[in-house]
């Protein structure tokens, strides 16, 4: 086992992972002109590059159209800190074993500022020394909406120090939005692009992604 190995984060019960997707992604020239255009805006809006999950919802066009502006609405054009957005997310994507949640904010979230060891700290959860009292508050949110489906009294006091009305809203949204994103991920076997892989490994992370197979079925 390589050292790289022996750092690499990945939840105690593995990722969710599935044999085969269940379902595929369709390819771009399956597609009409019009969904094609609006995969386009969709990435665009949203920011970030995840053909696989797009492609595999477009299975369903009627609902891809509304799910993408809610979720763009959460992230990247919400009010809360692009920060506290992303820590949410993965800790999301952590509690949910959810390999391409995990992959794909790590990516994200390097970019909007999180360091290296914030991820290793978010694996870790909310009591992992380092964090500001804030930012342990959104993990712990995260974590309470995970196991109980409510924030707890001290942990929305503490946010509530920091937040206003719409961004303690949108937090629980967010979670909310996120733990139902990684249940459809996980349930449908939608598989890490291998660009995704590549430039998380290019960029030296290898360390902070586990590949470790979890069969469900």
């Amino acid at each position: 086992m390589t050292s790289t190995q022996q750092k690499a984060i990945g939840p105690p019960s593995g990722w969710r992972t599935l044999r085969a997707p269940r379902l595929s992604p369709l390819r771009r020239d399956q597609l009409p002109l019009i969904p094609r255009v609006m995969l386009r805006i969709m990435g665009k809006r949203a920011r970030v590059s995840a053909p696989n999950l797009f492609l595999t919802l477009m299975r369903h066009r009627r609902l891809i159209r509304p799910w993408g502006k809610f979720a763009s609405t959460l992230m990247p054009y919400g009010t809360l800190s692009r920060v506290d957005c992303e820590l949410a997310i993965l800790r999301v994507a952590w509690n949910c074993r959810s390999k391409y949640e995990w992959f794909q904010h790590v990516s994200i979230g390097l970019g909007v500022g999180l360091t290296r060891a914030d991820i290793q700290r978010v694996a870790q959860g909310p009591e992992s020394p380092g964090w500001e009292a804030h930012h342990a508050a959104v993990l712990r949110a995260a974590d309470e909406i995970h196991h109980e489906r409510a924030v707890a009294d001290d942990t929305w006091t503490q946010l509530a120090a920091r937040y206003d009305d719409r961004q303690l809203i949108e937090l629980c949204m967010l979670v909310g939005h996120y733990e139902m994103l990684a249940s459809v991920l996980n349930s449908l076997g939608i598989e890490v692009e291998e660009s995704l892989y590549q430039r998380v490994c290019d960029a030296g992370l290898a360390d902070l992604i586990d590949d470790r197979r979890l069969v469900t079925a």
